[in-house]
C-alpha cells in the first residue's frame, strides 16, 4: 500500500534526486489502522535498507501519519552544512547528527503550535528559502512550487521540473511493473 504513494510523493528522493520527500499518509485514504501503518513502515524500511534510505513516521494523529523518506548519508551532510546549522542552531538543535536532528524534530513537531519551519532542511530546500520562509512568514516569494522560493527562481524552477518528470516516469513505470526497489537509486 505504501508504494504508491512512496511513488507519487518521494519519486524524486528515490530516484536520488533529492534528500527527502515528506507527505501526510490519510489513514481513510486505504481504509489502513495505526497498526496497518506502522506495518507498511516497518516492511519498507526492510525493503529500502540496502538502498541507503529510511522511513519514519514524524507525527500522527488519529487521521493521519506525517511520512518522513530520506537518504540517510545525504541528510547527514546536508544537515553539516554550515549556514544549515547556523540555522539549526537557532532553533534548538545541538548536535548536526541526523538520529538526533530527526528526534529534535519530532520534538518541535509535538510541541509547537505552529509548523518547525525549519523543516525545509530536512527537505534539501535551499537554506536561502528556508530563511526567507522564515523571514517573510511565508509572504513575499518570487514563486512557489515545491516550496516557497525567496532565492534563486530559475534554479528553483529548473529543480521543480525535474521532480515532476521524474515523478511522470516512476509512476509509468511503477505501473508498468517495475518494482519499486528496482526503481530506487542506491546511495
Amino acid at each position: 500500500m505504501l508504494e504508491k504513494y512512496l511513488i507519487e510523493w518521494c519519486s524524486s528522493t528515490l530516484a536520488s534526486l533529492k534528500t527527502a520527500s515528506l507527505f501526510n499518509w490519510f489513514y481513510t485514504w486505504d481504509g489502513l489502522t495505526r497498526e496497518d501503518v506502522y506495518k507498511n513502515v516497518k516492511d519498507m524500511n526492510t525493503i529500502f535498507e540496502e538502498k541507503g534510505i529510511s522511513i519514519e513516521i514524524l507525527r500522527e494523529n488519529e487521521k493521519s501519519a506525517l511520512i518522513y523518506v530520506y537518504r540517510t548519508n545525504r541528510l547527514q551532510e546536508d544537515l553539516k552544512q554550515e549556514k544549515t546549522w547556523e540555522l539549526l542552531k537557532k532553533c534548538g538543535y545541538t548536535c548536526c547528527d541526523v538520529k538526533y536532528s530527526i528526534a529534535h524534530l519530532k520534538e518541535r513537531l509535538r510541541n509547537l503550535n505552529d509548523f518547525p519551519h525549519e523543516i525545509g532542511l530536512f527537505l534539501d530546500y535551499p537554506v536561502e528559502d528556508v530563511i526567507g520562509f522564515i523571514e517573510n512568514k511565508g509572504d513575499n516569494f518570487k514563486c512557489c512550487g515545491y516550496w516557497k522560493v525567496y532565492g534563486d527562481e530559475s534554479a528553483a524552477v529548473k529543480q521543480f521540473a525535474r521532480y515532476d518528470k521524474c515523478r511522470l516516469i516512476y509512476t509509468k513505470l511503477w505501473n508498468a511493473g517495475r518494482s519499486i526497489l528496482k526503481l530506487t537509486v542506491a546511495a
